[in-house]
Order: C-alpha cells, then structure tokens, then sequence
C-alpha cells in the first residue's frame, strides 16, 4: 500500500522519478510524524516530483533477513519504544552494509548509534535505557532535560552531509524525545561514525556515516517542521537520495 498519493501530470512536466521507500516503525494515529509522513510524501511528489512508494513496515516484521532488500531508501521513523529492537536494528544494519540512503529521526537517530556501537565498534552489551533499564552499560540513557515539544538550535558540522542538506550552519529544530546519547562516543567516532549536529550545551543531536551514499540520524524530528506542506530539506534530501538510487538500481 503506498503512502503517496499523485494525480496526472501535464504534458510539459518533467517525468517523475518513482523509488520505494521502506518506513520502518510501529504506526499509530496517536504519534504525530506518523500522521506527518504520508503529508509530506505527497508534497514531495506535488512540489518536486519525487514520487515514493512508500510502505509501512512494523518492527517486528523488520527482524526478517530481507525485509528493506529491495528498497531505494529506508527510514526508519519515531516512536519508540519499539515493539522490537532487533528489527529495528537489523533494518539499520541493512541499510548501512548495503548502501542504500537511510534517515532515521529521534527513535531512529537513538537506534543507529546503538545498531553502530554494537555491530561495528564491537560494543555488544551497550543498552538502550528506554529499552533495557537496568542494563550495566547505557550508551542512551534519559535526557537531563525532556525535550518532549520542545524547539532548539542545532549547530552543524561544516563540511558534513548535514551541512550540505540543510543548508545552512545553524538551524531551529523540533524535538519529542527524552533518551540521548551520553557514552562511548568517541569509540564511534573512532570507527567512523561522524557526530555531525550538537545542541547549544555541545550534546550530539545528528550523525552520519562518511563515505556511505546517504546515511544521516538526527534526534530532532525533521518530519515536525511546519504544517507538512513543505518537506524540511532533510526528508527531501532523503528522497533525492532514493530516486538516484531507483536510477542506478533499475
């Protein structure tokens, strides 16, 4: 079932670049980005003639090996606590080994930084505290502060992907989370992960993946930005993204 929704195109209009993007998470009508993203591929699909098909896959179902094969993007969406981790993760990994344009925002964000500490820096026990309270290493444990419909400043990276997405080096951003990273983060940072956005108190808030066509996290939720009429330029870079890689691909 697509998520996207397009009506005919004049004569003289470019032809539209369709590539299927998996939405990785467990929908429901109470969390707002999940009733955002289907506003916004439509936008997408108007505005820019990106046209994704876009398919909803519950976590659970994400454990199976190949279930984001296949898909020109995965992103994987906010609400967590998850109903499964591993499929969680193992959608990251996917994407990640794979090659292929990922995006993952506030849950999504928290749990690529896991997926990496685990799979690639050989840190098996760290824990997600939302998931795993009582674990003995927490590599994302609760904010200080609950940035739950809060707004902030992100202060990003010269010279990153970021950067070159959003376009600027300073950008005002929405939140509704309460867990972030606070260790090992120099360990993934010393097998490659590139901590690419930090808030006004130096707290990482983006990563992304050098060398990877588009791997980007971000803890703030890009998909809140305005009225879902115009896509922030991080979802709409996430769909660039996938059309080129349904190009390369077909």
């Amino acid at each position: 079932m697509t998520a996207a929704t397009t009506g005919s195109a004049p004569l003289t209009a470019p032809t539209a670049r369709t590539a299927r993007l998996a939405l990785v998470g467990d929908r429901s009508p109470n969390v707002t980005s999940h009733t955002r993203i289907p506003l916004l591929l439509d936008a997408l699909a108007a505005e820019d003639r990106l046209v994704l098909d876009a398919y909803w896959i519950p976590t659970e179902d994400a454990e199976e090996p190949d279930a984001v094969r296949g898909f020109d993007a995965v992103w994987v969406v906010p609400g967590s606590p998850y109903r499964s981790e591993a499929g969680a993760l193992a959608a990251i990994r996917t994407a990640r080994e794979d090659g292929v344009p990922f995006l993952g925002t506030c849950g999504g964000f928290q749990h690529t930084l896991l997926e990496y500490a685990r799979n690639v820096c050989g840190l098996t026990h760290v824990a997600h505290a939302e998931n795993d309270p009582d674990a003995d290493d927490l590599l994302l444990t609760p904010l200080a502060c609950s940035l739950v419909g809060h707004e902030g400043t992100v202060t990003i990276a010269e010279g990153s992907l970021a950067e070159s997405v959003v376009g600027a080096h300073k950008s005002i951003e929405r939140y509704h989370c309460s867990y972030g990273p606070t260790a090992h983060l120099d360990t993934l940072r010393a097998h490659g992960l590139r901590f690419s956005g930090e808030d006004e108190e130096g707290q990482v808030r983006m990563a992304e993946l050098p060398g990877h066509p588009f791997f980007l996290a971000s803890l703030f939720q890009p998909e809140l930005a305005g009225d879902g009429s115009r896509p922030h330029p991080i979802v709409r870079a996430l769909a660039r993204a996938a059309a080129l890689h349904a190009g390369v691909t077909a």
